[in-house]
């Protein structure tokens, strides 16, 4: 069950208007910041919070449906949880009065592809549904399966390369990881951080995999 829980005078002022120009430029110019689900818990964090979850081995699919974890509500207005998720992962994202994406620009960190077509793009659940389900999830309310399809708040939800996510489908760290490996880190970070969040266990296998590479973050 979830835990909801800063001379001379002149020169100076060359030298000031010189500076106010280039950080100028420099606003022009630099990149933003690229847009990201909420930053993870540190991996040492993450390393105690991996010894505090449940050891078991993983539960049967039997009964398992994604109709199961109500996903994709309405989060304000028109807007539902993938719209939301689209426009905070995105750059420059504009949307028609449904709320769907007509335009903007996805980086996608589990493979370092951008994407100009919302269709392109997925949002992935870093811990998967149906992971979750044998994890202890199939004993849960329909309100706390909908809680975990659709939480902003912990970095469950990222928009990436649809066919990425469609490959990683529900294999935890121990089968699957982001082929960029640079976002490795990261992506243990937010995965063991949901899982100690609602309290979902972990297999052997799937703890070692995830000891095993956050030893290196």
């Amino acid at each position: 069950m979830p835990r909801l829980y800063a001379r001379n005078p002149r020169r100076a002022a060359i030298g000031t208007g010189a500076a106010t120009l280039l950080t100028a430029v420099t606003l022009l110019t630099a990149p933003a910041a690229q847009a990201a689900p909420p930053t993870p818990v540190t991996a040492a964090t993450a390393r105690t919070y991996l010894a505090e979850l449940t050891v078991k081995a993983e539960g049967s699919s039997d009964g398992y449906s994604r109709d199961k974890f109500p996903h994709w509500i309405t989060q304000s207005g028109t807007c539902n949880t993938r719209e939301t998720v689209l426009k905070r992962d995105g750059t420059n994202v504009q949307t028609g009065s449904d709320c769907a994406a007509t335009s903007g620009s996805w980086y996608s960190a589990y493979d370092g592809a951008t994407w100009t077509a919302a269709g392109d793009v997925d949002i992935d659940h870093v811990v998967p549904l149906s992971e979750a389900w044998k994890s202890g999830a199939s004993s849960w309310t329909t309100a706390q399966r909908q809680s975990l399809a659709n939480d902003l708040t912990r970095p469950q939800l990222i928009a990436v390369t649809d066919n990425v996510n469609q490959s990683k489908g529900d294999q935890d760290p121990a089968e699957w990881m982001p082929p960029r490996t640079a976002y490795a880190c990261t992506y243990l970070r937010m995965y063991v951080q949901v899982k100690h969040y609602y309290d979902l266990s972990v297999d052997s296998a799937e703890k070692s995999a995830i000891q095993s590479k956050l030893s290196g973050c």
